[in-house]
């Protein structure tokens, strides 16, 4: 009955976030939200590339997500700080929809422009600039701290849960019009603004203050007097802007493996299979001792898995690749959000995750922008082999800058 009972507890603990109503209804938010951007995500690029053929084309996507990141970085962060978190989340995820309609109504009218895609991509990018922050902010508001590494462990899996399904259920209804799958993700995106209206209402901590210059950059300057976070945040920058190889996945599927779009939804799955698996793995085993170490190691697989998707042979192989790429960045991802959350006072963690999103922005869509215009001058596998070696470079130099994240023990 003792070892029953034990097993119980177990099982609770690791589920132990659900206890709280809001967060059950956050964790579904950020299921269909991801569910949602992944299938935009897929059917854009494809869509993008089948009407231009351009891998600069593919580029400038991710720099029409990137963008917005970086002109409303300071910005984003004090709304996240000083509006109820919940209510910017609605709003921002509202444009979303709206956003999502009029890539419905583009296809539907024929042919779009791809003027028009950028700048719905562009307005995409904007309502994400400002909901990462006050997504990431709103989680230590709604879960107790002595279930918060579960609670990130937990909506983490979520993401990738959603990040597996999302690409290939794009792809596969991709199949059927791609106003089909616009028509899903506006769904999808307004039933999670209905999730959000129920739960209960938190003003942000931060005491309201006046907008000023010194306000805005209190976030990048508790960041740079912080080794910790700095090395953290620094080190998936470089690292992932160099590895940027899912951007050029439709290249990869449509030219090298000669796939149609499911097969292109079957590769950016990929990732994330390798990611939802990693964070079970999380949820289970004991993963707070030797943080440091195991950030290292996981951008050194990362660099690693790269290298192995540019040199691939087959569809299958290259997806083997993708998969370990996901587990590792899975690592990063969690471990950089863990102790950003933790080390940051409530009252700035706006700012701060502002910045942070900004960083991840850099490293993805940026990357991606990167990566297009090397692939259209040194052709798509020598572009992702070259950002693979780049990022194991930037492992070993981060290793030499960054000596006390390379120690840390704990997450606390």
């Amino acid at each position: 009955m003792d070892a029953e009972s034990s097993d119980s507890d177990i099982s609770r603990a690791k589920f132990a976030a659900f206890r709280e109503r809001d967060f059950s209804l956050f964790f579904s938010v950020r299921f269909m939200t991801v569910l949602a951007t992944q299938m935009v995500d897929v059917s854009v690029a494809w869509l993008i590339y089948d009407i231009t053929g351009s891998a600069i084309a593919l580029g400038l996507i991710g720099l029409c997500i990137f963008l917005p990141n970086l002109i409303f970085l300071l910005i984003a962060g004090h709304v996240a700080d000083q509006f109820e978190r919940r209510m910017v989340l609605i709003i921002c995820y509202s444009a979303t929809a709206i956003s999502s309609l009029g890539l419905l109504l583009a296809v539907m009218r024929g042919s779009p422009e791809p003027w028009l895609i950028f700048v719905l991509v562009f307005l995409i990018g904007t309502a994400r600039a400002f909901a990462s922050p006050a997504g990431s902010a709103i989680l230590p508001n709604i879960v107790p701290r002595s279930v918060f590494a579960n609670a990130i462990a937990l909506t983490s899996s979520a993401s990738q849960t959603a990040a597996i399904a999302g690409p290939a259920a794009g792809g596969l209804l991709y199949a059927f019009g791609a106003s089909v799958v616009f028509i899903t993700t506006t769904a999808l995106v307004a039933a999670a603004v209905i999730c959000l209206t129920l739960m209960k209402s938190r003003p942000g901590a931060a005491a309201k203050e006046e907008l000023s210059w010194n306000y805005l950059t209190a976030g990048i300057k508790f960041i740079r007097h912080q080794p910790i976070i700095l090395g953290s945040i620094t080190l998936d920058l470089f690292a992932v802007l160099l590895g940027g190889a899912t951007a050029l996945l439709p290249i990869f599927a449509k030219d090298i493996f000669l796939t149609d779009a499911f097969g292109l939804g079957l590769l950016r799955s990929a990732t994330a299979v390798g990611a939802v698996a990693m964070s079970i793995a999380i949820v289970h085993l004991n993963f707070e001792r030797r943080v440091g170490v195991r950030l290292f190691q996981g951008v050194a697989l990362f660099g690693l898995a790269t290298i192995g998707f540019g040199l691939s042979t087959s569809f299958w192989m290259a997806f083997f690749f993708l998969v370990c790429l996901g587990a590792a960045d899975m690592v990063s991802v969690f471990i950089r959000s863990a102790l950003v959350q933790i080390l940051t006072p409530d009252e700035m963690r706006g700012r701060v995750s502002a910045v942070n999103s900004m960083f991840i922005g850099a490293s993805n869509e940026l990357g991606q922008f990167e990566t297009g215009v090397l692939a259209h001058f040194t052709g798509a596998v020598a572009a992702v082999v070259i950002g693979g070696v780049g990022t194991l470079a930037v492992t070993a130099v981060g290793m030499k800058m960054f000596p006390d994240l390379l120690r840390r023990d704990k997450l606390n």
